[in-house]
């Protein structure tokens, strides 16, 4: 089996979702937008497909050259070649990087007939959730409150989900972050779901070591699980500073670039007491693999960022203490259960235990709206 052709398709959607000058995502008027999507078709018919943000001109560039004519089940080959690529190619970041090696893990799965989590050695069909509510904004109906917080927190249990947690004011929405402020909303959560709902916070990302350790010790008294990234993560002392001086659990690193050899000096150093990765800041699920067993070898427990289709498949392969799959992001004005116009159903369904199912289908399980991708590609 051999590729034999790597292309990046734009996929046009009315997106009711904005960016604000943080980059991250609120309500908005709808808008056209559009969806990459990648295709690496293989000699024999198989076809590895993957949606999320990517750098077109990259995989159609470089990328592609490392690619064609290789054999896709040789995935820790190209991973290997593609990080000589990244070293000097600033444009293959990693989400990029996660785009090609998830397609390839698509090709791999449909070439054995087998769901991804099964292919790597399947523990369970099923993963606990939390409701990871979005960043709270300035929108009348929305997230401008504590109250609008914990009105939709408890909206969020009836629905079936069993922890939740809050991601809070951020500037631009506000002129300055506020650890009074993050402190505030989660009372009025605390409060309104009661003792036996698990809670936890990522709030602004660039928080002083004293502002941090206030918030974590406010957090101790809610007895919420964990919080992550108060802080900027290329400093793994402050993280050490952190942990040593709060019974809060701290969850990391998120986003500090690096992938597994970072999490092995943070392991070393002590900066968090549980880990933290993701397919989309790790650069696929080959490098987030290496990541679980990092933590696994030394004892610690990881929870995965974000709502990644590789995330499930790799939690639902193993048994490490990871306790959740992270389900939104969930904002009040937004129904999460309507899917993407180019898929028929989300990948990430929960069931009426408040857990997410694993997706049965060959490779990652997409479900495409075939029709609708032919009909709305756009150069």
């Amino acid at each position: 089996m051999k590729i034999i052709e790597v292309r990046v398709d734009q996929i046009h959607f009315i997106s009711d979702m904005v960016r604000d000058g943080e980059f991250h995502s609120h309500p908005g008027k709808p808008h056209d937008a559009k969806q990459p999507m990648l295709t690496i078709v293989c000699d024999n018919g198989i076809e590895g497909h993957y949606v999320g943000p990517m750098v077109k001109g990259v995989i159609e560039g470089g990328c592609s050259q490392v690619l064609i004519g290789e054999d896709p089940l040789f995935r820790e080959r190209i991973y290997r070649r593609l990080l000589q690529y990244q070293r000097l190619q600033t444009e293959l970041n990693e989400r990029t990087l996660c785009a090609i090696d998830c397609a390839l893990w698509d090709i791999a799965g449909k070439a054995a007939g087998l769901p991804v989590y099964k292919l790597l050695g399947a523990y369970r069909d099923t993963v606990p959730c939390y409701g990871s509510i979005m960043v709270g904004d300035d929108i009348k109906g929305g997230l401008d409150t504590p109250e609008a917080y914990a009105e939709y927190a408890l909206k969020l249990v009836k629905q079936g989900y069993k922890a939740i947690k809050l991601h809070t004011w951020m500037p631009p929405i506000i002129p300055e972050p506020s650890v009074d402020m993050d402190l505030e909303a989660c009372k009025a959560v605390r409060e309104a779901v009661g003792p036996n709902i698990p809670l936890m916070l990522d709030p602004y990302h660039y928080y002083s070591r004293e502002e941090a350790l206030r918030l974590a010790r406010g957090l101790e008294k809610l007895d919420f699980l964990w919080l992550e990234e108060p802080m900027d993560e290329h400093s793994a002392s402050s993280y050490k500073y952190l942990t040593e001086n709060t019974k809060l659990q701290i969850c990391g690193p998120e986003t500090a670039e690096g992938k597994y050899m970072t999490r092995a000096d943070w392991i070393r150093f002590g900066s968090a007491s549980i880990g933290r990765a993701g397919a989309l800041t790790c650069g696929g699920l080959t490098s987030l693999i290496k990541c679980l067993h990092l933590y696994e070898a030394n004892g610690m427990s990881v929870e995965m960022h974000g709502n990644h289709i590789a995330n499930l498949h790799l939690l639902g392969a193993t048994g490490i203490d990871g306790k959740y799959f992270e389900r939104g992001l969930l904002h009040p004005m937004l129904d999460y259960e309507v899917p993407k116009p180019w898929f028929t159903a989300n990948y990430d369904k929960m069931n009426e235990n408040g857990d997410v199912i694993i997706p049965q289908g060959p490779g990652l399980g997409y479900e495409f709206n075939w029709d609708y991708i032919k009909n709305n590609i756009v150069k």
